[in-house]
């Protein structure tokens, strides 16, 4: 099977302190991957150089099948990539429903593609909450909204960088049900966080990253038979 995307020997940083050194990954589509480490060891500037946000110095991204490293991130965005960013990033002044349609686009050409009806039944508490400006939400409701505004763009990849960061337990758990279902659906997903617990129940792949370097590869039977790892590179 084809990657839907593909990163080779990846380098990147910011000014003349590097942050990356040879990074590879890659993820087919319907699958889900995650990028786990500690913090500051290079995962989301590995996001920020998928999405056109940084120009990597080495190295090579590839979206379907093309080169993507240099280009422009709205130019990516079109092809089918999308993203929930770390801290959510929601209009403060829009409501939930203007949030969504804001984002209403359909052009990778989804036979089925997601609708407010789709995100409402996803999370019904956006429904409920409709009317309301985004900086009413709790921090749970946004990010419901954050992931609801990516689907809404009906993307071929999906990235959730810190997916259930700062979210209460019981908020946490409607994410990944929420993740659950969306693999279900067949939704391609690349997901960093932290909790490995779940994540070995729902992803077919993980990398570790330590210090800008891939640290270790795998699927889930084996990260998940193995806990030394996790405290290892994931563990504070």
């Amino acid at each position: 099977m084809s990657a839907l995307l593909e990163v080779r020997n990846l380098e990147a940083g910011y000014g003349r302190s590097q942050v990356l050194f040879g990074i590879h990954l890659s993820l087919s589509a319907s699958e889900m991957a995650t990028l786990l480490g500690r913090n500051g060891m290079g995962k989301t500037t590995t996001v920020r150089s998928i999405l056109g946000l940084l120009r990597p110095h080495a190295g090579e991204i590839r979206f379907l099948g093309e080169r993507i490293d240099g280009r422009a991130p709205d130019r990516i965005a079109r092809m089918g990539l999308a993203v929930v960013p770390e801290g959510r990033r929601i209009f403060p002044n829009l409501t939930v429903q203007e949030n969504l349609l804001a984002f209403a686009a359909n052009r990778c050409a989804c036979a089925e593609p997601w609708t407010l009806e789709r995100v409402y039944l996803l999370f019904p508490r956006l429904k409920e909450r409709a009317s309301h400006l985004g900086n009413q939400l709790s921090g749970g409701e946004q990010q419901m909204l954050a992931i609801g505004r990516a689907l809404m763009t009906n993307p071929r990849l999906l990235v959730l960088d810190e997916a259930t960061e700062g979210l209460a337990p019981l908020i946490r758990e409607d994410i990944w049900r929420c993740l659950a279902a969306l693999r279900q659906q067949g939704q391609t997903l690349l997901v960093i966080d932290k909790y490995v617990q779940r994540l070995v129940r729902l992803a077919d792949h993980h990398t570790i990253i330590e210090r800008g370097r891939v640290a270790w590869q795998g699927d889930s039977r084996q990260l998940g038979a193995d806990p030394a790892l996790w405290h290892r590179y994931i563990g504070v």
